[in-house]
């Protein structure tokens, strides 16, 4: 059977943390910015863990079992 392939947009968009949890970066950070207030946009900035719900999907896209 011949290897899997990752998906080369997923790979490019979560990391694996030291406990096995995977982290994305926050939406609506890229345009439409003059509109979003500093606090908004400060906040965007920071990466976080993907939610309990995404976490299957995201798995079978990265080829982690």
């Amino acid at each position: 059977m011949p290897k899997l392939k990752t998906n080369s947009g997923a790979k490019k968009r979560f990391k694996l943390t030291g406990s096995g949890k995977i982290k994305r970066h926050r939406a609506y950070h890229s345009h439409i910015l003059t509109k979003k207030t500093k606090k908004q946009k400060r906040n965007l900035v920071h990466q976080t863990i993907v939610d309990r719900s995404n976490v299957k999907q995201v798995r079978e896209l990265l080829n982690l079992r």
